[in-house]
C-alpha cells in the first residue's frame, strides 16, 4: 500500500500533517487543526501593527514575529533565523543538501513536500488556481498572483538605478544586466555571451543553419 510519495528519512516526519488545501505542513496534528481553520472560518484575529486578520491566534502570533523582528529559532550552519520551527528544518536542508521528498513518475527530489506537490503537477496537468477576472487557470499560486498583475497593473518590482518597474522578478533581474553588463548566457560553440537565454537561443540558431 502506498501511504506516501516522500522518503522517511531525515527530518521529514517532523512534519507529517499536511494540510489538503495549501499544502503547509505541521508537525503536531493540533498545529494543522489550527492551520485549517484560517481556510474555513471567519479571520477575526486583527494584527494590531497592520490591521491583516487570521483565523486564529497561533497564525497572528506568528505573522506579528514578523513586525517584531522575532526569529527564535536559528540555524546553527549559518546565521539565518526563523519565526517557526518547520522553516528552519526546512533550511536546514540547504546545508545537507537533503532532498527528501520523491516524485514517483520522474525520479526527480525536492527538500519540501510543497514543492513535490507543486512539481507533481507538471504530470497531471492539474491546474487548481484560477484567475477570477478571465478564468485562465495556474499550476502554481505563484503564477496566478503574477498573472493577476496585468488586471492590477501592479509593477511591484523596482530597479534601484533607473527606478523602472516590472511586473515579475525575472524580469527585474534581466533589466538590471542592462545596467551591470553581466551577460551570464554563453554559446558552447563559440563562446559568445548574451544578457538573456532568449537572445542565446536565437544565436544558437545560426550555428545551426551552417550544419
Amino acid at each position: 500500500m502506498d501511504h506516501s510519495s516522500t522518503s522517511q528519512t531525515g527530518n521529514v516526519s517532523e512534519n507529517k500533517y499536511q494540510c489538503a488545501v495549501c499544502v503547509k505542513s505541521f508537525s503536531k496534528s493540533r498545529s494543522l487543526s489550527a492551520h485549517r481553520r484560517a481556510h474555513t472560518t471567519l479571520k477575526r484575529y486583527k494584527c494590531d501593527l497592520c490591521k491583516k486578520l487570521f483565523g486564529d491566534r497561533w497564525h497572528l502570533m506568528v505573522h506579528r514575529r514578523a513586525h517584531l523582528a522575532k526569529k527564535p529559532y536559528q540555524c546553527n550552519e549559518c546565521d539565518k533565523s526563523y519565526t517557526q520551527n518547520n522553516a528552519l528544518i526546512t533550511h536546514q536542508r540547504t546545508h545537507t543538501g537533503e532532498r527528501p521528498y520523491h516524485c514517483r513518475a520522474c525520479d526527480k527530489s525536492f527538500n519540501q513536500s510543497s514543492t513535490l506537490t507543486a512539481h507533481r503537477r507538471v504530470h497531471t496537468g492539474e491546474k487548481p488556481y484560477q484567475c477570477d477576472q478571465c478564468c485562465k487557470s495556474f499550476s502554481q499560486s505563484s503564477a496566478l498572483a503574477t498573472h493577476r498583475r496585468t488586471h492590477t497593473g501592479e509593477r511591484p518590482y523596482q530597479c534601484d538605478v533607473c527606478y523602472k518597474s516590472f511586473n515579475q522578478i525575472g524580469a527585474l533581474m534581466t533589466h538590471q544586466r542592462t545596467h551591470t553588463g553581466e551577460k551570464p548566457f554563453q554559446c558552447g560553440a563559440c563562446y559568445k555571451s548574451f544578457n538573456q537565454n532568449g537572445g542565446l537561443m536565437a544565436h544558437r540558431r545560426t550555428h545551426a543553419g551552417r550544419i
